[in-house]
């Protein structure tokens, strides 16, 4: 692969990561209760944190001498090729576990695979990553429950969350160009190979939580190819405010 090409593969990863990542730092101080608070704004972390390791390392890729703030803040929408589902908003609690839930699943998944990469700094990565990830899912997954599981009002809130939400997740097995590039290359993950285990694992916990998968057979894309949802260009005003209006700040 290029530097170009690998650049673009780990845009397409950690993208998720930052995008997520502020959707979940919007919640600080608005948990249900203090420990759930600071468990998600902990998970934030974690996101962000891999994150600046990917692109720390795109950084030192790019043509331009780009800094790892310069990734995460000066690009426009059409640029970020994060899924669909990470951007979509805090609707109540119970959209904000669902959506957490269905991409940990993934995530989960794709970092135990990407371990096995042959570019070492992503495999190093993805090691450092495996246990925080493997927390953030079962974090999600016992809410999943709790709430599916609980009384009916909350049943209801994360029931509807799956609906409105199940329709994103195909996009997190979409193939794109370059992630057909970094297959062959033997660098990235073949998400195909990832998707039968994913629907295994969220069908089992949604059988616990007494939840039901949408038979919907329409789902939504555009995000990995940086065609966004409308939530996205508020999302971006928030990260991008401070170094938009005072370039170059440093700490």
């Amino acid at each position: 692969m290029s530097n170009e090409q690998l650049y673009n593969y780990i845009l397409g990863i950690a993208d998720n990561n930052l995008i997520l990542g502020q959707r979940l730092g919007e919640l600080c101080g608005h948990g249900p209760n203090l420990e759930t608070d600071i468990a998600l704004t902990n998970i934030a972390l974690d996101l962000f944190g891999q994150t600046r390791s990917y692109y720390q390392y795109a950084a030192t890729l790019s043509e331009n001498h780009k800094t790892e703030d310069d990734v995460a803040f000066l690009r426009t929408e059409r640029e970020y090729k994060n899924a669909l589902l990470v951007e979509q908003p805090n609707t109540h609690f119970g959209y904000v576990i669902a959506r957490q839930f269905l991409f940990d699943v993934f995530h989960y998944l794709f970092v135990e695979q990407l371990q096995q990469s042959k570019d070492e700094t992503l495999s190093a990565i993805a090691k450092k990553a495996i246990k925080e990830v493997s927390y953030h899912k079962r974090f999600s997954g016992d809410w999943v429950k709790r709430l599916g599981d609980g009384t009916s009002e909350s049943h209801k809130k994360i029931q509807e969350a799956v609906h409105d939400l199940w329709p994103y997740t195909q996009e997190l097995f979409e193939i794109t160009k370059t992630d057909t590039l970094a297959i062959d290359e033997g660098v990235g993950v073949n998400l195909s190979e990832l998707k039968s285990k994913y629907q295994e694992e969220v069908a089992e916990v949604f059988k616990e939580a007494t939840l039901t998968i949408p038979e919907n057979p329409f789902f939504q894309k555009g995000g990995k190819q940086g065609i966004h949802s409308e939530h996205m260009g508020y999302l971006l005003a928030d990260l991008q405010y401070m170094q938009r209006t005072y370039p170059n700040m440093n700490w």
